[in-house]
């Protein structure tokens, strides 16, 4: 593949009755790795005058979809400052990406380790942690470029953050819970972006397309691979992974969507302005919204009870299943 994908990749959607079922998503997923991938250094032209990112270039200023961009602190901001901001964000965000990406590669081949001889799992583990490969590779790259002395994940959350490749060895579901947590919510804001025509750089347009196309099947693979597995789950264990759960998928929306406190710091942008940004009502729904596929999924797996639904709330990210918003709907529509 020489060129970044035009349309936005939809991940494999479909009813796991069986296994054959199973076993034949995952066949069109590894057909899909063999035919359509891209390299970091073979498909991005990196050298390219028209790539070349320039810290006051006024396409990188935010616009309405970030809520700091919104703010009237940041649109009285000079251009320039706007410019590097965006930039800082975007940056911020890809390592943060590749960060999660190190943790999901270690733990996939951690799960990889102990399959037996004959699984096909192994393969499309392969084929996704060499495409997660090449995505920390792009992601880095643009850092380097940017020149900006972004860090990702806090500190402290990073060493916890170790924990994770070590979840497969003892409850595989909970760590493609995990995985979708880390691709989700970006996976939304980065699909909100491109249709919203937010993202104006050549390059960070090529990076997104090519991650969006690729991040389809690893999303894809998790959810199928949660709906074969968690049904045959005992009691026990579905309650366990039904109370984990929303407390890592709140965890990883906000350190996907919060704002970076380096970039914080260095612009010295107001206390004020950031609760106004970041802890409003709308950046809230943001948070809940970027974690509606995997909640809608744990749902149609019977994963979320009244009990734990609770926590749902006190962390911010419930909202009714789109099948109970649908019917919700239809009801309402009948009865009017």
């Amino acid at each position: 593949m020489t060129k970044a994908p035009t349309e936005l990749a939809e991940e494999v959607r479909e009813q796991v009755k069986d296994r054959s079922s199973y076993l034949g998503v995952i066949d069109r997923l590894n057909k899909a790795s063999v035919e359509k991938h891209w390299e970091a250094y073979a498909d991005i032209p990196w050298d390219d005058p028209d790539l070349a990112i320039d810290p006051k270039d006024p396409r990188w200023i935010l616009g309405d979809l970030d809520q700091l961009g919104r703010t009237e602190w940041y649109r009285s901001q000079p251009e320039e400052v706007q410019a590097q901001i965006g930039l800082w964000r975007v940056a911020t965000a890809m390592k943060i990406g590749l960060q999660f990406e190190n943790l999901l590669k270690r733990g996939l081949l951690n799960y990889a380790y102990w399959l037996p001889n004959g699984r096909p799992e192994f393969r499309y583990v392969y084929h996704e942690t060499t495409e997660e490969c090449h995505h920390g590779m792009m992601f880095q790259e643009f850092v380097n470029r940017s020149k900006l002395p972004v860090r990702g994940m806090p500190k402290a959350l990073t060493m916890i953050a170790q924990v994770a490749p070590w979840i497969p060895l003892v409850n595989t579901e909970l760590f493609f819970i995990f995985v979708l947590g880390g691709e989700d919510p970006i996976d939304y804001v980065q699909r909100k972006n491109l249709k919203g025509g937010h993202i104006k750089h050549p390059l960070e347009q090529m990076i997104m397309k090519i991650h969006i196309a690729e991040e389809a099947r690893h999303i894809s693979f998790a959810r199928h691979y949660l709906k074969h597995r968690v049904p045959n789950l005992t009691k026990g264990r579905r309650r366990a992974i039904g109370f984990v759960s929303p407390l890592i998928l709140g965890w990883m929306a906000r350190i996907m969507l919060s704002p970076p406190g380096p970039m914080v710091k260095h612009f010295a942008i107001p206390p004020e302005v950031v609760r106004e940004a970041y802890k409003d009502g709308a950046h809230m729904d943001e948070v809940s919204d970027s974690v509606g596929k995997v909640r809608d999924l744990l749902a149609e797996l019977d994963l979320i009870t009244p009990v734990n639904r609770r926590l749902w709330k006190v962390l911010g990210i419930w909202d009714e299943p789109k099948a109970r918003r649908t019917a919700r709907t239809t009801r309402t529509a009948k009865a009017a």
